[in-house]
Formats: structure tokens, C-alpha cells, sequence
């Protein structure tokens, strides 16, 4: 008989996702459960790579964690750690039932 569990819509994507974009998707939620609350990571770009880039596979991570980030960029860094802003604006309506 299979054993039963819910799981978060981000949990299952990372889990079941294969192939190099898992990896790397991985590799990155591996960074963003290094940092701590007060501190800040710093990733570095290398060959090859853009800030850009780095920034929208941490983005990626994130979400796949249910989790949100302040992203800052430099000329060949990013800076990022966890925030507990709230969305601007309106909040959500409610379906009516």
C-alpha cells in the first residue's frame, strides 16, 4: 500500500523536476537555506554567466520554496536575503462562493 502525503506545489516541482535545470534549481535552494534570518548571501559571477541569470535562478528557487527575496545586483555580484514584505496594493478578492 503507498504512503499518503500533501506537500507544497514548489516542494513537488523541485522534487520531481530532472535533468540539468533540477540541478541547478537545487544547487540554488541549497543557497537560500544557507542564509540565515539577518544575514545576506553573496554569489559571485564566473565565466560564462551573467548577474542576470543568477538573479532568475534565485528567483526560481524562491518560489519553489513558497519563499520571497531582496535580489540586488552588481557589476559582477548578487546580493540577496530572505524578506517578509507583504504584495503592494489591493489585496486579493475572495471568490464568492
Amino acid at each position: 500500500m503507498p504512503t499518503f502525503d500533501i506537500i507544497t506545489i514548489g516542494e513537488a516541482r523541485s522534487r520531481s523536476a530532472t535533468g540539468k535545470r533540477a540541478e541547478l534549481l537545487q544547487e540554488y535552494i541549497g543557497y537560500i537555506q544557507r542564509v540565515a534570518p539577518g544575514e545576506a548571501g553573496r554569489l559571485t559571477v564566473s565565466e560564462g554567466e551573467t548577474t542576470q541569470a543568477l538573479r532568475r535562478r534565485l528567483n526560481a528557487a524562491a518560489e519553489a520554496l513558497g519563499t520571497t527575496l531582496d535580489v540586488r545586483r552588481t557589476a559582477n555580484a548578487v546580493y540577496f536575503w530572505g524578506t517578509d514584505r507583504r504584495r503592494r496594493g489591493r489585496p486579493r478578492k475572495n471568490p464568492v462562493e
